[in-house]
């Protein structure tokens, strides 16, 4: 990294960075409170409070949002007239599924290999730190030159909403000139990335019934129609014969125009099994950041085994369909709804039950804040070029806030590079991009102040 003060200051203050990750990363902060106590998303929230009140914000809260849960509020004056910047994070956490398939415990904070792993140490914990490094950087070298607002969320892994609606009841709260996402990430290490689209999603319950109940399948089978093999159908409609998503009415043709993704560092990356071919057609670009993409969540049917030799009556599964940008999720659920109608066979009954969805989000890139973001960048990763990149997931509240504040320049950076697992077991954040990184936000708000 080129020598500059900030870059110093952020290198001395890594230790600390270290040891407030891990007090963080200790907090079993997943919001849903069937799981994880709630007093463990609680604690988060309030060392989230805590870590601005000591970094001197104002007006620093606890907004209790409709879906109860809590995000965490402050606000930090720069100088009269400056620019307003909201940095956005979330302290929730994914659950850490198979405890037993962690290398070390998933609450624990553990370097090995030089990353540090732990449940939410990318994503997005990791997330909050590296906000308040740059604050931190700053201030030892003249000061924050822009208004701060910071928003933790404390739901997003749920999908559930809550800033969202918070956001619209409250629209004055989060208003800025640039928002700072920290909840995307570098294509892989070493490569700085802005993410500028984000597929949207929507989720399909459906349910396929055939007879009033089971039958034995030697004395009815052949003939009684299966509602497992009903359902079975209808979610293979949902593809082409090369894997693409194919709902009636939804087009699948669009085309990435950015940073491309190698196949063979895609297969390695996805950790595909040798000899399993990929699916789809077009760039791997694409496919995830350009195209809808369905997914079988989940199918409710009798386990192998102690399964008995029987006709379904009923059967259901949970679908997935990641909207591209430039296509409306509401009108997307409707065509996939219809589409899963369509496909049923044998005239059996369907229900279906929409139970989430979010818009897709494109951003633009020709903003003053993605000049000043590029420059910042070339600083703090030693002249290389900042890349646009997608990202297949969704964060709802980008489309939230781009509604509400539609001059707002909205950026998404962050930690949550490939070898970085998130969402699965063995999740790590490298500690070299949380330095880069919060040395290119720091940069990035003196460089925006300047404009």
């Amino acid at each position: 990294m080129s020598s500059n003060p900030v870059a110093e200051t952020v290198a001395s203050l890594m230790p600390r960075a270290k040891a407030e990750l891990t007090e963080l990363v200790a907090f079993k902060s997943v919001a849903d409170f069937d799981q994880f106590p709630r007093s463990e998303s609680e604690g988060a929230a309030n060392w989230v409070a805590d870590a601005l009140r000591a970094e001197g914000f104002q007006d620093v809260a606890l907004l209790d949002t409709p879906d109860g849960t809590q995000s965490v509020y402050g606000s930090l004056p720069g100088p009269e007239g400056a620019k307003t910047v909201l940095l956005y994070a979330h302290y929730d956490v994914q659950p850490p599924l198979d405890e037993t398939g962690w290398a070390t415990p998933p609450f624990e904070l553990t370097e090995r290999d030089g990353r540090w792993y732990g449940r939410g140490s990318a994503d997005c914990k990791g997330g909050l730190v590296m906000h308040l490094l740059a604050l931190r950087a700053l201030k030892a070298n003249g000061g924050v030159p822009v208004n701060v607002k910071v928003i933790a969320e404390g739901s997003e892994e749920q999908g559930t909403g809550g800033l969202e609606r918070y956001a619209e009841e409250h629209p004055e709260l989060l208003a800025a000139d640039t928002i700072i996402i920290g909840d995307a990430g570098n294509f892989r290490v070493g490569v700085p990335t802005v993410t500028t689209a984000l597929r949207g999603m929507t989720l399909v319950r459906v349910r396929v019934d055939t007879l009033e109940g089971n039958l034995h399948s030697g004395q009815f089978g052949g003939a009684a129609p299966d509602a497992l093999g009903a359902l079975i159908r209808v979610l293979d409609s949902l593809r082409a014969e090369d894997g693409s998503t194919t709902v009636d009415g939804l087009t699948g043709t669009s085309r990435w125009d950015g940073l491309q993704y190698d196949e063979a560092q895609f297969r390695k990356d996805a950790k595909v099994l040798d000899g399993v071919e990929l699916i789809g057609s077009g760039t791997v670009a694409d496919r995830i950041w350009a195209r809808p993409a369905v997914t079988v969540l989940g199918i409710d049917c009798p386990p192998v085994v102690g399964a008995t030799p029987s006709v379904q009556a009923g059967a259901r599964a949970l679908v997935s369909l990641r909207v591209p940008p430039g296509v409306d999720t509401v009108e997307a659920t409707k065509l996939l709804q219809a589409h899963l109608e369509a496909h049923t066979p044998w005239g059996a009954r369907v229900q279906l039950e929409q139970i989430g969805q979010g818009q897709p989000f494109r951003a633009d890139t020709t903003s003053p804040a993605y000049a000043a973001m590029a420059q910042a960048m070339s600083v703090a990763y030693d002249g290389a070029e900042m890349q646009y990149a997608g990202q297949g997931g969704s964060i709802p509240l980008c489309n939230t806030l781009a509604s509400l504040y539609p001059q707002a320049e909205i950026l998404l950076i962050g930690l949550s590079e490939p070898e970085a697992q998130i969402h699965a077991v063995n999740e790590s954040v490298s500690p070299e991009e949380l330095e880069r990184l919060s040395v290119a936000e720091a940069l990035f708000l003196r460089n925006y102040a300047a404009n």
